[in-house]
């Protein structure tokens, strides 16, 4: 199982420290997340600062974006780490969509599958030097002049992931991506249920093999050297239980457990300036479903009994304010836990 960490974005200049610590601590990879700051800046700096860490978006959000922009900066980036870049996608919720980023909607999983084929054309092309012809619902490209068309990769082209939550999204990731990222507001039940049936679906309609695809994440993991910091880990994993929880998107997962009540509350909290509130809702039951709880020396078990046999890869931390702590014995423990995905 690899074991993928969170690193600094809020400063650049913190990067380059930061991965060498990482890379000396052995784990396998980083990713950057599109919050506060942008993912591909610190990436980029961390490409050139690291010699083994594999380095993805976790996620880039794509409709913001056409497919050529994110082409051009996963092909930089892939270039820069001599083949270690992933290339993250997500559609994000329509309300961001339109009000944050002022892009217009539309259904989004069959675009999200133009998007990744899209950029497929467009390396494919700077590749080959064959002519860009896609054409689709949603995308459309079909000029690409010397000019514009970047040296060829040494490398291979970047594995491209996406995050995917409800059946059609994750049917999209099994037809056309290399991996997909499961939102870390995810229990073993709704992985096993619900996940799992909607991705081998869309692997059988591409001819791929689930071992030629990797599923990251899926699960929070709270851990510490103490028992004290374990339930500091449990009480920031509740109030992003609580937040995630009060978004109709995600109810799936709550229903997947009967607890579809503790949406509509969680809901209603949201609306009524009650996000204070929400953590004190969530239970340590609650907590533990969504999580693999345990100090250091407890979390390898914990770990492999949430996540084992149906993750490839999990975020040891999931946000860069908190960056993982683990031991490099445990993190070599958990890399020892078997998982179904053969890397190329």
């Amino acid at each position: 199982m690899k074991v993928y960490t969170t690193f600094p974005q809020a400063d650049l200049r913190d990067v380059p420290e930061a991965v060498h610590r990482i890379e000396a601590d052995g784990y396998d990879g980083i990713v950057a997340l599109e919050n506060r700051h942008d993912p591909f800046m610190s990436l980029a700096v961390a490409a050139v600062n690291s010699q083994r860490l594999e380095l993805a978006t976790g996620v880039a959000i794509a409709f913001p974006r056409s497919p050529m922009i994110a082409a051009n900066i996963g092909w930089d980036l892939q270039q820069a780490s001599a083949g270690r870049f992933e290339l993250g996608l997500g559609s994000q919720v329509r309300g961001h969509n339109e009000r944050r980023f002022s892009v217009s909607w539309s259904a989004p999983a069959p675009r999200m599958q133009e998007y990744v084929q899209s950029v497929r054309a467009i390396w494919h092309t700077w590749q080959t030097g064959e002519e860009l012809n896609y054409e689709g619902n949603f995308y459309r490209f079909n000029l690409m002049t010397p000019n514009f068309t970047p040296e060829p990769l040494t490398v291979p082209q970047p594995a491209i992931s996406m995050a995917a939550v409800g059946p059609a999204m994750l049917r999209a990731a099994g037809r056309v991506c290399d991996g997909v990222r499961l939102h870390a507001f995810c229990t073993r039940e709704y992985l096993e249920g619900a996940v799992l049936p909607q991705l081998v679906a869309g692997l059988s309609h591409a001819g791929k093999a689930r071992e030629a695809f990797q599923i990251s994440g899926g699960g929070f993991v709270c851990t510490g050297p103490d028992d004290e910091s374990v339930m500091a880990m449990m009480d920031w994993v509740r109030y992003r239980i609580g937040f995630y929880g009060s978004t109709k998107a995600y109810w799936p997962v709550l229903e997947q457990h009967d607890l579809l009540d503790l949406g509509e509350e969680l809901n209603y909290l949201s609306k009524n300036d009650g996000w204070g509130e929400m953590a004190s809702r969530i239970s340590d039951d609650v907590v533990r479903q969504f999580a693999a709880v345990g100090r250091h020396d407890e979390i390898v078990t914990a770990i492999e009994e949430r996540f084992g046999g149906l993750t490839d890869a999990i975020g040891a931390s999931a946000s860069p304010e908190l960056p993982a702590d683990l031991p490099q014995g445990v993190i070599e423990d958990i890399q020892g836990i078997p998982t179904l995905y053969e890397a190329p």
